[in-house]
């Protein structure tokens, strides 16, 4: 196909102008040095001379406009494309055969009675991209590595479901138990691509739009770090990423383009199929989304291949000396495109070629049916194959192909590219009918007419199927195919954690600074240490951990190339090749997106990774709350750290810093594991559990997250009798009341629990109350545990019922319970139903503020002093204390006023 490049125009600002050459000979000559430097020196060092010509000629203050837009035609010119390796015509019925099949799993999804949905038009205007891809790019796992990482466009499951269909991994069964997992178990398949509900079929999700392409950045990331730190041989794999280009407007989907061209990672590859509908109707409507898209993707330092046009469109183009037709390419907006889809070959004579006698010669011994099928490139295996080639053999920058197609193609001119048809799912007869007559599928009208449509499979024995398995046993195997081949890791003993139950004797730590230092023992195992992968979102110094920077090192894959300005001091800034922590800037959400990559190394590429993500709390489950449900689909594993936790003990930060509710967002997603610990003896026995959960013999698919303080407190060395049981299911009696005459319980969670203990005393030697202390390490697994064990009751009442772990633990305990949590009282509330006794809660419910933690406890009444009025009203409701002594404890300990508490500890940002 013509391009941009065989009219000699120069791009300025997306726009051709033709400026004059007034030396050609001269012009030759620099042309054929770069030739040369191209064939003799190889491309990257060709790159590196263009940027210093243009780095120069800015210097010289010569004007090099930027070329962040081309012509509105195939990047890779028809003369430049590789030769084809492929037999294209068992490929269109290999094709034709998915096309159909994807589409009546649907469409027999929405019989009567069942109704479930689905979607056919995404993967119909892909199918071609996915197809040339299966045959020829996408390596599967059987070499023993990872392979290449796929990640699927969500809406386009269908069309991966009927590929395996074909390829027997998937029977009609289980196509016609499309979305209907429970009732149609065990043939169920999933709506959309999700590891945890299909685990040996689909590796990533990614229909939370915008959650795969900054996915597969971090993915592919990731495989270049395990590479560099000689953990994984990930040299051979290759990350895809199929989006849609109203994807591109998430946030998320373009936010971290930098990041991919600063490292480098020429191991990815964005697919995007620019069919220029969202679901309801065109993405720019007024505009040109590849042009638009292909502007920001080279701005971030990408390499943009465009795929327009199909071969049909290669004559005219040949013919296109003087741009007119590339010049009619360029002004005509995406709506008008659409609308070409649409109408007869007779309109878009009229309308795209007839007001120019130039473009109406063009086409003048053409038919209207022949105009009609003039193409769009995505929907062509030749210029697919060019790109996709392209794109693997581009090296030092990620490259993302812009490849336009028809919504809902092949489907029918009800269909093709109508506003609607994102939501259309049922095919009628007549719809059928002609969608099999384009497809050539033998199949009658007599099967079309009588009930659901059939699936079609051209015989195991057939040509077409036979090349398909060949195509993957060339290719290394199925994809997609989620392998875990990790083995479990050799754990260390109790000794690595008897440091942090020591306590930290007299001096006043955070639980943060208790975990950072149970961190630097964990790390020096010989075994685990190095497998360690340490995240932060620029805050490793808040956080106390820049004490790993001189031993773990920052991982940059270019090193320090600069002297620290730090360089001097012992905990200097130290950036490596081969560092072990990911510094990723100020961004939760690339952060959490390593995070995801790391902990599902383990199935991704055989070899686990313990990833330890340390952040704001208030910036964990509420900012990226949807990558940790991502990450829990994807099975990954690991440590998340909600560090500054607590709606009162961020001093001085206010509102957006004060985090009173991640643990009970925590709680709604069930492959997180959420505790709330107050001590360093606590922390250690939750992640040595945790450990051996997630690494040992009998692995789960789940995820720990722990909220850590940033308040100095004294830490008590563990127990004798520590009750480590209790300490893991999320309760334990820290502290038994010894004084005092009337019985009470005080539950309390974290920062809370010092607190309790201060009640407790006042408690005991100022209102005659002996109050034991219990601290709550997890709210979350207490009432998750609670809740199974009903479900269990409800459904087996012939069995002699079993009693949740809470009300089994508190049964001896007398008194009234009164809870308290620097958390909203929706946190410690999760277990009231289950506690044998009153129960009454106190907590920070609304937005934090600016203040001391004294005063900021006050006002939300959860002090100590608070717990004692808390505990005494209790008691008053049973008759056990007089209701006098209320007010005595609200006047006594001005409860009223804020600016009478003690103030607290100041600083301790760690």
């Amino acid at each position: 196909m013509a391009s941009g490049s065989d009219r000699n125009p120069i791009i300025i600002g997306g726009l051709p102008s033709q400026v004059p050459d007034f030396d050609p000979e001269e012009t030759q000559e620099w042309l054929d040095s770069l030739d040369a430097a191209v064939d003799e020196r190889g491309r990257e060092r060709a790159r590196y001379l263009m940027l210093r010509l243009i780095e120069r000629a800015r210097e010289k203050r010569v004007a090099v406009p930027e070329m962040r837009s081309t012509d509105y035609v195939n990047t890779i010119p028809t003369k430049s494309e590789p030769f084809f390796p492929g037999n294209e015509e068992i490929e269109r019925k290999v094709l034709n055969a998915t096309r159909w099949n994807a589409a009546v799993m649907v469409s027999r999804a929405q019989r009567p009675g069942i109704g479930v949905g689905g979607h056919i038009a995404t993967f119909a205007s892909s199918a071609s991209l996915y197809d040339v891809g299966f045959n020829h790019f996408f390596r599967g796992k059987d070499e023993g590595d990872g392979g290449d990482q796929v990640f699927f466009q969500g809406h386009a499951s269908p069309g991966i479901y009927a590929r395996a269909f074909l390829l027997d991994r998937l029977s009609e069964q289980n196509l016609d138990a499309f979305r209907q997992e429970k009732s149609k178990a065990p043939y169920g398949l999933s709506s959309y691509p999700h590891p945890r509900l299909m685990p040996d079929f689909w590796e990533f999700p990614t229909v939370s739009m915008g959650l795969g392409p900054i996915g597969a950045i971090y993915q592919a990331r990731m495989n270049r770090y395990m590479q560099a730190r000689e953990i994984a041989d990930t040299s051979k794999s290759h990350v895809w990423a199929f989006l849609g280009d109203g994807e591109m407007d998430e946030p998320e989907s373009l936010g971290q383009l930098s990041i991919a061209a600063r490292e480098g990672l020429d191991n990815l590859t964005f697919v995007v199929n620019c069919n220029l509908q969202r679901l309801d109707g065109p993405v720019r409507g007024n505009g040109k989304v590849i042009q638009e898209l292909e502007s920001i993707f080279r701005g971030a330092g990408w390499n943009v291949i465009k795929l327009i046009w199909d071969r049909s469109w290669d004559p005219l183009l040949a013919q296109d000396r003087d741009g007119v037709l590339v010049n009619r390419m360029n002004t005509t907006p995406d709506g008008q495109f659409q609308t070409y889809a649409t109408e007869t070959g007779s309109y878009i004579r009229e309308h795209f070629f007839g007001d120019d006698q130039r473009l109406r010669a063009m086409v003048e011994n053409m038919t209207d049916d022949q105009i009609l099928h003039l193409g769009r490139g995505g929907h062509d295996h030749r210029k697919i194959f060019a790109a996709f080639a392209a794109a693997k053999a581009h090296k030092g920058q990620p490259t993302v192909i812009l490849a336009k197609t028809v919504k809902g193609w092949t489907l029918g001119p009800n269909f093709e590219g109508r506003n609607a048809t994102h939501q259309m799912k049922k095919l009628t007869v007549d719809d059928l009918k002609g969608f099999r007559d384009r497809l050539h599928l033998p199949i009658t009208d007599k099967e079309l007419e009588s009930g659901a449509p059939p699936y079609y499979h051209p015989g195991r024995k057939s040509e077409e199927i036979q090349y398909m398995h060949d195509r993957r046993m060339g290719l290394g195997g199925y994809v997609p195919t989620r392998v875990v081949r990790a083995k479990p890791l050799a754990l260390p003993g109790d000794k690595t954690y008897a440091s942090v139950k020591k306590g930290s004797g007299q001096q006043s730590i955070a639980t943060t600074m208790a975990f950072v230092r149970l961190l630097k023992d964990l790390m020096r195992d010989k075994e685990l240490g190095r497998r360690f992968v340490l995240i932060a979102p620029d805050e490793y110094r808040t956080f106390g951990m820049d004490s790993f920077f001189p031993s773990a090192k920052i991982y940059n894959p270019l090193g320090q190339q600069y002297e620290s300005v730090d360089r001097e001091l012992l905990l200097a800034y130290k950036e490596s090749p081969t560092g072990q922590m990911l510094h990723d800037g100020i961004s939760e959400a690339g952060c959490t997106a390593s995070l995801i990559a790391a902990g599902s190394a383990y199935a991704t590429h055989g070899e686990p990774l313990i990833p330890v993500y340390v952040f704001y709390s208030m910036f964990g489950f509420q900012r990226t709350g949807d990558q940790f449900w991502q990450m829990a689909d994807q099975l990954a594993r690991g440590f998340v750290l909600g560090a500054t936790a607590g709606r009162t003990t961020l001093t001085g930060e206010g509102l957006q810093h004060a985090d009173g509710h991640s643990q009970l967002l925590a709680s709604t997603n069930p492959g997180c594991v959420a505790y709330d610990p107050a001590y360093g003896f606590e922390i250690a026995h939750i992640v040595q559990d945790g450990l051996r959960r997630m690494y040992g013999p009998d692995s789960e698919d789940v995820f720990y997250y722990l909220t850590v303080y940033n308040e100095p407190i004294q830490h008590p060395a563990e127990p004798e009798n520590v009750d480590a049981e209790g300490i893991v299911k999320g309760i334990h009696r820290f502290s038994e009341g010894t004084s005092g005459s009337i019985p009470a319980q005080v539950i309390a969670s974290g920062v809370a629990v010092p607190w309790a203990i201060e009640a407790q005393r006042i408690l005991a030697e100022e209102w005659n109350v002996r109050a034991d202390v219990w601290s709550a390490t997890s709210w979350n697994e207490l009432r998750r545990e609670a809740v199974e064990v009903e479900r269990h009751n409800l459904l087996h009442p012939e069995e002699e019922q079993r009693v949740p772990y809470v009300t089994r633990k508190l049964a001896g305990a007398q008194g009234p319970f009164v809870a308290v949590s620097d958390w909203m009282r929706s946190v410690p509330d999760q277990i009231a139903r289950w506690v044998p006794g009153t129960y009454q809660s106190l907590g920070a419910d609304g937005f934090g503020f600016a203040d001391t933690r004294g005063a900021a406890r006050r006002f939300f009444h959860i002090d100590a002093q608070s717990i004692v009025l808390g505990v005494l009203t209790e008691l008053a409701k049973e008759g056990k204390v007089d209701r006098s002594v209320l007010k005595q404890a609200i006047d006594r300990y001005q409860l009223l006023d804020a600016s009478a508490a003690d103030p607290g500890a100041a600083g301790g940002d760690a």
